[in-house]
C-alpha cells in the first residue's frame, strides 16, 4: 500500500506500449461501487474473492501491465497465477514512505480509523515475505519519481531478457 503500483504501472505501460490494467479499478468498474463499499458490505473476504476472480481474468491477457492491490499477494491462487503468467515486480517501500503516501488520497478501508503506522507495519510483516517469494524484480521506490522507477524496471527487464 502506497508503493506507487498504479502510478508506476500506468507509466510503465505507456513506456512499453502496452495496455495497463489495475485490478482495483476493474473491480470497481465491474461492481459499480468503490472498494470501501465492498469492504463495508462484504468484508475483506468478499473483496478478496472478487479480487482473485479479476486477477485470474486479467493475468490471462497478453501484452499488459497489471497493478494489483497490495493484499492480492495473500491468495495462493493469485501468487500462482501471477508467477505463471508474467514477470512480477515488487515495488518496495518503507513504512515511513507508505505512511506519507497513504496520508492523503484514496480512501483505504484497512487504514480507516486506525493507526496507519501500526496497520502498515503488521501488513508488511505478513505480506513482504510473500512479495519476495514470487518477485522476479524488487525495486525500491522510496523518495523516487515514477519515471525513475520505470526506467530501472525497463533497464532490469532488458538485462534479464535473455536469461529466462
Amino acid at each position: 500500500m502506497g508503493s506507487g503500483k498504479s502510478a508506476v504501472g500506468r507509466h510503465l505501460a505507456r513506456s512499453l506500449g502496452l495496455e495497463f490494467h489495475d485490478s482495483d479499478d476493474a473491480i470497481e468498474q465491474r461492481t459499480g461501487v468503490d472498494i470501501p463499499f465492498i469492504f463495508e458490505k462484504e468484508g475483506e473476504a468478499g473483496f478478496r474473492r472478487r479480487e482473485e476472480d479479476i486477477i485470474g481474468e486479467l493475468a490471462a491477457l497478453d501484452g499488459i501491465v497489471l497493478a494489483t492491490g497490495g493484499g492480492a499477494i495473500l491468495s495462493a491462487e493469485n501468487r500462482r497465477v501471477l508467477s505463471a503468467r508474467g514477470t512480477v515486480v515488487y515495488l518496495a517501500a518503507t513504512i515511513d514512505q507508505q505512511v506519507a503516501r497513504t496520508r492523503h488520497g484514496r480512501e483505504r478501508p484497512l487504514l480507516t480509523g486506525k493507526d496507519s503506522r501500526a496497520v502498515l507495519t503488521a501488513l508488511m510483516a505478513e505480506r513482504e515475505p510473500l512479495y519476495r517469494e514470487i518477485s522476479d524484480l524488487v525495486i525500491e521506490t522510496d523518495a523516487r519519481k515514477v519515471a525513475a522507477v520505470c526506467r530501472e524496471i525497463i533497464e532490469r527487464l532488458d538485462g534479464t531478457a535473455g536469461s529466462s
